[in-house]
């Protein structure tokens, strides 16, 4: 629930950039001070000292129905085809694919070969004192991979050996036109050590100077991992029998707690992990095209091809549903790459007791060491990447991981409205091409949240304005003005700006409408709380009549704005979601009040 910490924020006035003249109707100035408009409307505002939980609360198989808005549902499939030595296929037709959806196939709607822009990327270069989170300086699709570094999954030496081996691949097979970015996965949130960028000596320069994390689980034997996997939780000596031998009672309390241990840190992993996808889908959500996403990890031992699989507290499973749609909506596919190089079976070896206990203990290290290699599978096969595992040539499987973003077909097809089902829906594409290798995501989940972006407005909400990662879904720039006033307080105004293309408008009771939330939180550089000094947020609904429209797109959206807050710096996060797609862009600024 959004408790209430709205201090003394002054107004928020929607202009559209044009003379006052020009103004009038409904879209004058909603939300000036002195004026009631009910297109601008407060929302209760987020406590953002508290970790958001971004899903609901149950999975897409126990909703049953779903609420369908709208009986036009686009669904889009990025295919890559190529031959059997990884060179992209070219030049085939509509005529050549067949997509299905749970075994009944579609009709193919639209349909485009995309071969994606080689051409060196040019930095958005922001005006003096503004802040945006634009990316691109257009719209062009290109070559772009994100490489993820999973400290979470990893051990520490293999981080190392991961690193290494980006380098080397860097160094051999990055030419001038390749788009990279370079992510840490870590227990403490994902951090971005390099933006979209085409300069190679930069990012390789960046990438020798990341620095490994230790995994919660490292000092945790294979036996106790694959235990606390498996939750065979070992029995405590409860019987003087149990006690004669005080060595091994002491070993059994050890076990036990290490196995303990253990199961709470595997959830966790497995928490973090997914947060950390879902932020770098965010922060690709607004890149047109279809990502790369290579993952360098460690691997991790749970089964996910349904959310009943996932292990520990019931919050898992949504989550875990809706990192997949956010993969899905921002075109990611991953490529997991185990850094761990070529692994044994080592289950006989490393297994200890005799008898029922040693072959139960065996059974369980061997369930660990495949599951792992069956989550990378996975996760590549949902999101339409493909697994690199068991080879110490990782420099060639980040190569190949990179290459599959070169070109790609793209075919939609209008999802089947009678059927509101929610759940997993099953896809498969088949080509007619003898020969051939067919990457495209395996299904996507159809629940009231992909359907109805409200369902997941407050939470949306809430993870943004405490979320460390720049969502890109709505581009956005934060300009600040002046500040006044001589009290305890001081009055800072600011400008958000919003280009023209960057919000829907929607149809509502004959009206041409907008309909996007507007959030801020300032957050003191000295706060040890983790909470902010001013939260502010509203609504805006109007209308926009056919004379103002020509302006409206010309000259996008501002949003002005004061924040009043006590001399210091401060850290302050700015919000916007599109309503009507559930598209979320947000920035951040840094603010010095004297």
């Amino acid at each position: 629930m959004f408790t209430r910490r709205l201090a003394s924020t002054l107004f928020c006035c929607l202009l559209f950039s044009v003379s006052a003249e020009a103004q009038g109707g409904d879209i004058s100035s909603p939300g000036a001070p002195g004026k009631s408009d009910p297109s601008v409307v407060p929302f209760s505002n987020p406590n953002v000292g508290v970790t958001p939980t971004l899903a609901p609360t149950i999975t897409a198989d126990q909703e049953g129905k779903i609420k369908l808005r709208t009986q036009t549902v686009l669904i889009q499939v990025p295919i890559v085809v190529t031959d059997k030595t990884g060179s992209h296929i070219h030049g085939l037709t509509k005529e050549n694919f067949h997509v299905f959806e749970n075994g009944r196939e579609q009709k193919v709607a639209t349909f485009e070969e995309i071969v994606v822009a080689n051409t060196k990327l040019a930095a958005v270069a922001p005006k003096q004192g503004e802040f945006t989170n634009l990316r691109l300086s257009d719209q062009q699709p290109r070559t772009i991979t994100v490489i993820a570094l999973d400290t979470i999954n990893t051990p520490f030496l293999d981080q190392y050996t991961g690193r290494r081996a980006l380098i080397k691949y860097l160094a051999d097979n990055l030419d001038s036109g390749q788009v990279l970015a370079l992510m840490v996965m870590t227990s403490h949130g994902l951090k971005v050590v390099q933006g979209l960028t085409s300069d190679r000596e930069q990012l390789v320069q960046v990438l020798k100077k990341a620095s490994g994390e230790t995994p919660a689980l490292q000092g945790s034997s294979e036996n106790v991992q694959a235990n606390a996997a498996d939750g065979d939780i070992p029995d405590l000596p409860t019987t003087p029998a149990g006690f004669a031998n005080p060595f091994a009672a002491a070993a059994a309390f050890i076990a036990y707690g290490d196995t303990l241990t253990a199961s709470f840190q595997q959830p966790r992993a497995l928490e973090e992990t997914l947060n950390a996808f879902l932020e770098i889908a965010w922060s690709l959500s607004g890149v047109p095209g279809r990502k790369s996403l290579i993952w360098a990890t460690g691997g991790s031992p749970f089964e996910i091809s349904s959310p009943a699989q996932l292990p520990g507290p019931g919050y898992l499973a949504p989550l875990y549903e809706r990192t997949m749609q956010a993969l899905a909506a921002a075109q990611i596919s991953v490529y997991p790459v185990d850094v761990r190089g070529l692994v044994e079976n080592t289950s006989a070896a490393v297994a200890s007791g005799s008898g029922p206990k040693l072959a139960n203990q065996i059974g369980n290290l061997a369930h660990f060491q495949q599951s792992t290699i069956d989550t990378l599978n996975e996760f590549a096969d949902m999101t339409g990447g493909k697994a690199f595992y068991n080879t110490n040539d990782l420099a060639s499987s980040f190569k190949r991981a990179a290459d599959d973003a070169s070109s790609y077909y793209l075919a939609s097809y209008y999802l089947d409205t009678h059927n509101n089902n929610s759940g997993w829906r099953q896809l498969k594409v088949r080509v007619n091409q003898k020969e051939v290798e067919v990457r495209a995501r395996e299904g996507f989940f159809v629940t009231n949240a992909t359907m109805n972006p409200d369902v997941t407005r407050t939470s949306d909400l809430t993870y943004a304005l405490t979320s460390p990662i720049e969502g890109t879904g709505v581009p956005v720039s934060v300009r600040w003005l002046e500040t006044s006033g001589d009290g305890a307080k001081r009055k800072t105004e600011f400008i958000v700006h919003v280009p023209a293309d960057g919000l829907s408008i929607e149809a509502s009771n004959g009206q041409k409408r907008l309909n996007f939330d507007f959030a801020a939180a300032a957050y003191a550089n000295n706060n040890k709380t983790g909470k902010a000094a001013v939260t502010t947020g509203r609504t805006v609904n109007p209308s926009v009549p056919d004379a103002q429209m020509a302006s409206l797109r010309a000259n996008g959206i501002d949003l002005k704005n004061v924040l009043e807050l006590s001399p210091g710096q401060y850290t302050v996060r700015v919000v916007i979601r599109d309503n009507v797609t559930g598209k979320i862009g947000s920035v951040t600024a840094p603010l010095t009040v004297n």
